[in-house]
């Protein structure tokens, strides 16, 4: 393979290849070998999938009924392009008997539309609206996997970690929001072996960037007066401003962070003792970051006596605050793209992280929804928290607890230790 993104190059035989990858698939469940002619992104997908104790025979579960599923759709960002996908996808995926799928950014699925008969097939392995296919629940899928890997793939055939859905094909592209770049799910076709062709990666890959540029046009135009930050999952952070995206370094980060939660100002000795741990660093050292600061910011942004933004300041973090202070859990998920500033060792940054981590924690602990508990578990920063993988493994399904128990088990083995 040239590219390891694409499942099946044009004029490749997909019933040599399917019998190919149907012997690796089996010599890897029964031996733990990633054989020839496995992919680096399948293999690497398949160890994930492994360690997050997916099971081969599974499927995927259906975590949001009916009800929450439509209010939850309906206020989702990628709502907003589905015209766009009906538009470009739509006679495509009833053409070719195929499916287009839309997911959030934690693999569930929000949208299943296409062919009839497809969708009735589908249907069976739990391939429908509110089911959740991320990698770490289902395996390798390109819904799942391409949210995993943050771009697009294919996957085909016993590429699949699950062996209900080896009958299959599949196609996924990541959806970001074109200003903060936060993932907000992704675009994906289902189908037959007609969908193994590079063409079908670029053409949901073009749908994907297509949709971005939809997203930035409706967006309403910024206002010059507010600033945005995002600052969740990513130890730099993005600021838009004065029309102009900005990459900041993890110490403009910090900083733009702390002035972001007191708008009243910080007086500079304060701000040294909230930035850093080293008691030893002066005041001068602090002056030079916030002259760099001010300079990469343009004039009139940042204000002294003392240190603050000379304009409103919208952040991810205050999003997510708000909407758990009013009791939306679910929409507090959607927005909380991980810890804030997750490597930052700023005394205050740390303590701003610990008590959104917490609180959050606790709302999903005490709602004991398995969905929410589940997003939590298997994200990069729950993996090992063992007070929620317990809550979800005493809120699963009977038939669904194995892999939450063996995690429970290993975590309170590794926390003896």
């Amino acid at each position: 393979m040239t590219d390891t993104w694409v499942a099946l190059e044009a004029g490749a035989d997909p019933v040599k290849r399917r019998g190919a990858l149907r012997r690796a698939y089996e010599s890897y469940a029964t031996a733990g070998r990633v054989e020839h002619p496995v992919r680096s992104v399948v293999a690497a997908s398949w160890r994930r999938s492994a360690r997050a104790h997916v099971s081969p025979e599974g499927t995927a579960r259906v975590e949001l009924p009916d009800d929450e599923l439509a209010a939850y759709r309906d206020a989702h960002p990628l709502a907003r392009v589905m015209p766009l996908f009906r538009e470009l996808m739509g006679a495509y995926a009833m053409d070719g008997e195929h499916l287009m799928a839309v997911c959030d950014a934690h693999g569930r699925l929000l949208w299943v539309e296409g062919h009839r008969a497809t969708r009735l097939l589908a249907g069976r392995m739990n391939f429908v609206p509110g089911a959740r296919w991320s990698e770490a629940v289902t395996g390798t899928k390109a819904p799942g996997t391409a949210i995993a890997v943050d771009r697009p793939v294919q996957v085909f055939a016993a590429e699949h970690f699950q062996r209900p859905v080896h009958p299959w094909t599949c196609a996924a592209a990541p959806v970001h929001d074109p200003f903060s770049g936060r993932l907000l799910g992704a675009v994906d076709i289902t189908g037959g072996d007609r969908l193994a062709h590079p063409h079908s990666l670029a053409f949901v890959g073009a749908v994907a960037r297509a949709a971005e540029s939809q997203l930035a046009l409706l967006a309403p135009p910024p206002d010059a007066g507010t600033v945005r930050l995002t600052a969740l999952g990513r130890d730099e952070a993005l600021l838009v401003a004065a029309g102009r995206q900005l990459r900041l370094s993890p110490r403009h980060s910090e900083i733009l962070t702390l002035l972001a939660r007191r708008p009243e100002g910080i007086a500079g000795d304060e701000l040294l003792v909230e930035l850093y741990e080293d008691e030893s660093v002066t005041p001068v050292t602090l002056r030079a970051e916030l002259s760099r600061l001010r300079g990469l910011l343009g004039p009139g942004l940042l204000r002294s006596r003392p240190y603050r933004l000379a304009a409103p300041v919208e952040s991810d973090y205050d999003t997510v605050t708000r909407r758990l202070a009013s009791g939306a859990v679910i929409s507090a998920m959607s927005a909380y793209a991980g810890p804030l500033l997750p490597s930052s060792r700023a005394p205050t940054v740390v303590r701003l992280r610990r008590r959104l981590a917490d609180q959050l924690r606790a709302a999903l602990i005490t709602r004991g929804d398995p969905g929410l508990l589940a997003d939590w578990a298997y994200s990069p920063w729950g993996e090992d928290d063992l007070p929620v993988w317990r809550a979800l493994a005493s809120v699963l399904p009977v038939q669904q607890r194995p892999a939450a128990l063996a995690r429970v088990r290993e975590l309170d083995a590794w926390q003896r230790r």
